[in-house]
């Protein structure tokens, strides 16, 4: 039987369809672009060449990803006087509202009428914010269910119709319940009202956002930044924007997000990546890296870089031509005492001395009736007397050498922490082994934090417009206080769980962590609703909360599916392998996580079994979704069905119990679709009820 002309289903088709070709001629109008009569100059022409290659990615038309994925019915053209109308007045016909369809980027027919609204538009946002108790003059709101990039189902809210009751959204829940298989997506048909909030916050303030497993932390604050991109391109365009990841192998899960959004200039690092002054080489144990970490390293350094400024004991004496001009010891003390009070830059100051060196020459000679311009002023400061005089009083320091030396020479660490750092705490950042040069010396993670706090000591570190930090509860003061100076003068969101701190240095409070990353007066918001993880398997994680984090609200699921979980006692590594071959069976990706010392054992048991795997951060394919994760890499990550193997080793791996427990916690909640925990060894007396 024929599909009626009037079908909704084959309207919506013949949109989409239609407005594939508008998106396809977006793109060629594009790509026609004769740039050759509007380029002064070869390095015009390959700005302009770049932007319009941009421009061409962006407006890709992915065939997997669906075009729209809403559509809202105004019962008003949106912005009209009467917008919201009269409450309790029954739907109109179709025909007469404002129809718009919702998706991940505008498109407009050849009029330039639009086809698709970009989802971060303003009338977009009714599409996550309206309800039946506060409409926003939407009379009809549907969502698209697709299969790959074939529409296939439609769902219809009539929000302004008092007659039909609030229903949870199908196509909500089997969005939100899809098999993960590949890179994280984007969540952008189905952010919810508190989500869209924080999403779309305003550039001028940093927030702060502490969720649980499951709460879609890290997809809001990708989404925010699309959402700031939007919003103010131009502005960061100029200033840029950086999302900070734990790991590569969390940022290349993450970074196909932001590019089906359509944006394409977002930057990606870890801490290691802004601080990668030197090589790393060496690591640290826990009681060295936890006060190197530590905020009062900063004043520190800050000590041994300012007692390389002397006090001037001579005077300087100028030579130009027959005349010989004096600056006396006392006013060049004056000069340095005024530069100190200044508290800028070490950098900036020994670069002013000169001009301020050269400026009271020139008062002199002005006294004396000559009329000296800035080029004599210039002149003076570059004079060797002048030169020397700074060179002495507020030399050149290498922030790496001078990290060097305080952490090789016990007498100088001792002179300059005096007061600040005890005893026991100066011998456990002291190497053992002192280096004889930067490049020999085996520089840890912590010493490079320290060398970027030296390095902005003397020279102002670059200010971007936003940065997003991710998994932020496991960096130390002195990390916080690394990125914090990546956004001095702009904003940044910051994303964290602080149950799942898993370094002796975790975080113990947002206010603290806010302290240290110069935004103290960032607004903390908590996400609580989970979407990933099944109930029964967020209700058996949240055992451990009462040991790990006592004042959190515990994670409630959302999702009408409970997930498959199981707790199952094995005799060998055999058995764990046949447990991966059942979540196998299912839809999606399969993650087994062990304890980081159990590695070796599984990867073998894996191989011996023909059961072929992947490592954190490969993407997984249709013929390979079985990834074997240490337990140390799994946090930001996420499975369709995992594998726990011993949570008794999973503890035992750290150096402290709380440590262990948390990275429990952060394994047992990386399950989209089920969970097994497998164990030879006795459970953790924390998981059992």
């Amino acid at each position: 039987m024929s599909t009626p002309v009037d079908d909704p289903l084959s309207r919506e088709r013949s949109h989409l369809a239609a407005s594939r070709s508008a998106l396809r001629a977006m793109r060629e109008d594009v790509e026609a672009l004769d740039i050759s009569d509007v380029t002064a100059n070869w390095v015009n022409a390959e700005v302009l060449a770049h932007q319009i290659g941009e421009r061409i990615k962006a407006l890709a038309d992915l065939s997997d990803t669906p075009l729209f994925f809403g559509r809202l019915d105004y019962r008003h053209a949106p912005g009209a006087e009467g917008a919201e109308g009269a409450e309790g007045e029954r739907p109109q016909p179709e025909a007469a509202y404002q129809t718009l369809h919702i998706g991940r980027r505008h498109v407009h027919d050849a009029d330039g009428d639009p086809m698709v609204i970009d989802w971060r538009a303003p009338v977009s946002q009714p599409f996550y914010r309206a309800s039946k108790k506060d409409p926003m003059d939407i009379a009809l709101r549907r969502r698209f269910g697709y299969t790959g990039g074939d529409l296939t189902a439609y769902e219809d809210e009539h929000l302004s119709d008092p007659g039909e009751a609030e229903r949870t959204s199908k196509l909500l829940q089997q969005e939100i319940e899809r098999p993960r298989v590949g890179p994280m997506r984007d969540i952008v048909a189905t952010i919810q009202p508190e989500q869209d909030e924080i999403v779309r916050s305003g550039l001028s303030g940093t927030v702060c956002v502490q969720g649980g497993p499951g709460t879609g932390k890290t997809a809001v604050g990708l989404h925010r930044v699309a959402y700031l991109l939007y919003a103010h391109r131009e502005r960061l365009a100029r200033t840029g924007t950086l999302v900070i990841g734990p790991n590569r192998s969390f940022l290349h899960y993450i970074e196909q997000v932001l590019p089906a959004l359509g944006e394409l200039t977002v930057q990606q690092a870890t801490v290691e990546d802004l601080v990668a002054h030197v090589e790393i080489k060496g690591t640290d144990d826990a009681t060295a890296a936890v006060v190197k970490g530590d905020a009062r390293m900063a004043q520190v350094l800050r000590r041994v870089l300012y007692s390389h400024v002397t006090m001037p004991t001579e005077p300087v004496v100028v030579v130009r031509g027959s005349r010989r001009w004096r600056v006396p010891a006392y006013e060049l003390q004056d000069i340095v005492r005024q530069l100190l009070d200044r508290d800028i830059r070490y950098g900036a100051t020994r670069e002013a001395l000169p001009q301020r060196i050269a400026h009271a020459v020139l008062v002199q000679m002005e006294r004396s009736g000559e009329a000296p311009d800035d080029r004599v002023q210039d002149a003076v400061a570059r004079n060797s007397a002048v030169k020397a005089a700074v060179k002495a009083v507020w030399p050149a320091v290498d922030p790496a050498k001078l990290v060097l030396r305080l952490l090789s020479d016990a007498d100088f660490l001792a002179e300059h922490a005096a007061g600040i750092l005890d005893e026991e705490e100066q011998k456990a950042v002291l190497w053992t082994r002192p280096a004889r040069s930067v490049k020999s010396a085996k520089w840890s993670t912590a010493d490079a934090v320290l060398i970027d706090e030296a390095t902005d000591l003397i020279q102002r570190t670059h200010s971007l417009g936003h940065v997003v930090l991710d998994e932020a509860q496991d960096l130390s003061p002195m990390q916080y206080r690394a990125v914090g100076r990546r956004c001095t003068t702009g904003s940044a969101t910051v994303l964290g769980d602080l149950a799942q701190g898993t370094t002796p240095w975790a975080t113990r409070g947002w206010e603290e962590a806010l302290t240290h990353l110069g935004k103290r007066n960032a607004v903390v918001e908590e996400l609580t609703a989970g979407f990933r993880v099944p109930t029964d398997v967020i209700t058996y994680a949240s055992r451990l909360l009462a040991h790990i984090a006592p004042g959190l609200t515990p994670v409630v699921s959302i999702r009408e599916n409970p997930g498959h979980f199981e707790v199952r006692e094995v005799t060998g590594t055999a058995d764990v392998v046949d447990a991966c071959r059942e979540s196998l069976r299912g839809e999606g990706s399969t993650g087994l996580i062990a304890a980081d010392a159990r590695i070796p054992e599984l990867a073998a048991a894996l191989t011996d079994a023909g059961l072929p795997y992947l490592g954190p951060g490969e993407e997984t394919t249709r013929e390979t979704r079985l990834t074997l994760v240490p337990a140390s890499l799994a946090k930001g990550l996420e499975y369709d069905y995992v594998v726990l193997d011993e949570p008794r080793a999973v503890v035992d791996g750290e150096p402290d119990e709380r440590t262990g427990l948390r990275r429990l916690y952060v394994a047992l909640t990386r399950a989209v679709s089920g969970l097994t925990v497998t164990h030879a060894a006795p459970l953790p007396p924390q998981l059992i009820a």
